[in-house]
Parts: structure tokens; C-alpha cells; sequence
């Protein structure tokens, strides 16, 4: 028996809406060399990758982990820093005294906003 397209829209709009109400507000900044990380060392990871402030980092703990970030806003004068898009990426790195709550790659960041901005405000999920 199929489902009837009306149930399968709804699970979705319902599963999306309870993802979104788990994200956890922050801020990400972006970084340009990625190797070596605290967390890989010497082995390069990819560039969709983000390193972790002292908060999330939990003796390393969080390493490997993938959060869903998406940018909310901004945190300075640069208007509308937002690109409507959310990317996942993978922390391979600790960013003592970062001024974010997630470091993230150039790449990463650039996916979301504008890099003139420096320093958006985002919304973060880990999915593994």
C-alpha cells in the first residue's frame, strides 16, 4: 500500500520544522590553512570543514563530528551577509579564543556569506 502524497508532505514539513527548532544559535568566523588541525594532524580533511571553539571542544571529544550550519544574520554593518544556504561541515580543528563559535573554512563560510562579512551569526545542528 503506497502513501498517500499528503502524509509524505507532512512528515517532511514536521521533520523539518522540529530539525530547525533543535539548532542551536552561535557564530562563525572563517580560517584559510587547514593543516595541520589538532585533530588530523598532518592529514588533510577536505576544505567543508570547521574548527571548534573552546566551548564545543570537550578535550577533542567533538572531533569528526558534522554540524549543519546556516547563516542567520549579521553580527556587524555589512547588510545582509547571508546566502540562504546551509552546508555540513566536518570539525577537524580547535580554535582556542576563536572569535566564533565555529571556525569555519573559507569555502565553508563563503557557501553561506559574504566573507566580507567576517563574523555572521548562525544557527548549528550536529547530524553525526
Amino acid at each position: 500500500m503506497a502513501i498517500p502524497k499528503s502524509i509524505f508532505l507532512i512528515i517532511s514539513v514536521v521533520t523539518t520544522l522540529f530539525s530547525i527548532a533543535l539548532a542551536t544559535p552561535g557564530t562563525a568566523t572563517f580560517y584559510t590553512q587547514y593543516v595541520p588541525s589538532a585533530c588530523y594532524g598532518n592529514t588533510p580533511q577536505g576544505t567543508i570543514i570547521a574548527a571548534a571553539s573552546d566551548p564545543l571542544w570537550n578535550n577533542g571529544a567533538i572531533c569528526g563530528k558534522t554540524f549543519n550550519v546556516t547563516c542567520t544574520g549579521p553580527t556587524n554593518p555589512v547588510p545582509h551577509p547571508c546566502t540562504g544556504k546551509s552546508i555540513v561541515v566536518k570539525v577537524v580543528d580547535h580554535c582556542p579564543g576563536c572569535g566564533g563559535t565555529l571556525d569555519l573554512s573559507k569555502e565553508a563560510f563563503s557557501t553561506i556569506a559574504n566573507p566580507v562579512a567576517g563574523v555572521i551569526k548562525i544557527d548549528y545542528v550536529q547530524t553525526s
